[in-house]
Order: structure tokens, then C-alpha cells, then sequence
């Protein structure tokens, strides 16, 4: 009850060359296949920004002004959530798991919950504390500092990684980015 989900539909798809959550991913809107799967875990979705599939799963909320960045989703999401927590992922995770997100969910409360493999963490596969990770994440978009990353170090943040995370994600499919269509395809033909 007191963790909300979130898509981030907003972002420019440059190297997709068209909107990635308009995408079909095995025959469903990547947004669309998102918002479904966080349905199943937690009672409010919110689809962030963008132009979000007619069948996609959720409350719409506008992104929140700013240069066009991951950033201005976060802020929106973690602005328009009533719950302490919000699992933000982005919409270009298609392989996605119960299990990881769970994982996550269980995990020590912090300001923000990510999984980490070596040095690659993923904030857009994250639990943010809405009230600590809000205002870092406002001061820094006003500012014109975009990088998640940076808004990252600033919070007292765990991590899910090592025996953990391969626990939650034995096959380490679902941190899976597609950004091009050479890797949409290639994560299509892994389903």
C-alpha cells in the first residue's frame, strides 16, 4: 500500500528512431506490456509523460517542465505519487521480471533502492523515497543538472546486486535496455 509504480514514456527515442513506448514488443505496446505487468504488483500506475498507448495501464501525468530529460519523469512521478515509495522504471526494460521488482520492493528501505551489477547501476529500475528523492531530484532538474546518477549520490541509497540481484534475475535479462531497433529485435527473439 505505500509504494506506487511508474513508466516513463516521455523520452526522445533518438537511436529507436520512433517512440519506444509506442513500440510493439512481441505484439504489445512496450507501455502498454509495462504498465500491465506493474498493475499486477501495485495499485496506483502512473504513466509519465509522453503519449501513452490507448490500452496502457494507469493514471497519466505530464512530465514535468525542464529540459527534455529522464529527470523532468522522475520529478513528475515522484511530485504526482500519494504513496512513500515509487518503483520508476523506464519503458524500454522489456523483459522485466515479477521477481526483480519484488526484490526491490523487499529490500531495506532507503532513499532510493536500485539494482547495481559491477559499477552499472540503474536508476530507471528503481525505488525512490518520495518525500527524500523529490526534493533532491527538484533542486537538481531546476538547476539543469540531469544526470540520475548525480541525484543518486546525494541520497542514502542500497543496492540489490551480486548473489542478490542474480537471485531476482537469474538469467540477467531483466535490466535489458533496447534503444535501437537492432536491440529491440534481438530482445524480441530472447521471448
Amino acid at each position: 500500500m505505500n509504494v506506487a509504480a511508474a513508466v516513463l514514456i516521455g523520452g526522445g527515442s533518438s537511436r529507436m528512431g520512433s517512440d519506444k513506448a509506442q513500440r510493439p514488443f512481441c505484439g504489445v505496446a512496450s507501455a502498454t506490456r509495462t504498465s500491465r505487468l506493474l498493475a499486477t504488483l501495485f495499485e496506483d500506475v502512473m504513466l509519465v509523460g509522453g503519449q501513452a498507448p490507448t490500452d496502457a495501464v494507469g493514471r497519466r501525468i505530464e512530465d514535468a517542465p525542464g529540459p527534455r530529460s529522464a529527470l523532468r519523469g522522475l520529478v513528475a512521478a515522484l511530485e504526482a505519487s500519494h504513496a512513500e515509495r515509487v518503483l520508476i522504471v523506464a519503458t524500454d526494460l522489456p523483459l522485466l521480471t515479477p521477481a526483480l521488482l519484488l526484490a526491490l520492493v523487499a529490500w531495506p528501505v532507503a532513499d532510493v533502492v536500485l539494482p547495481r551489477r559491477g559499477a552499472h547501476m540503474e536508476p530507471l529500475c528503481a525505488l525512490w523515497s518520495r518525500e527524500r528523492a523529490a526534493i533532491c531530484a527538484r533542486i537538481h532538474l531546476d538547476a539543469g543538472r540531469l544526470a540520475l546518477h548525480e541525484v543518486v549520490a546525494q541520497l542514502a541509497a542500497r543496492h540489490l546486486e551480486g548473489a542478490d540481484l542474480q537471485a531476482a534475475d537469474p538469467d540477467s535479462a531483466a535490466l535489458a535496455n533496447a534503444n535501437t531497433p537492432e536491440a529491440w529485435s534481438h530482445l524480441e527473439s530472447l521471448r
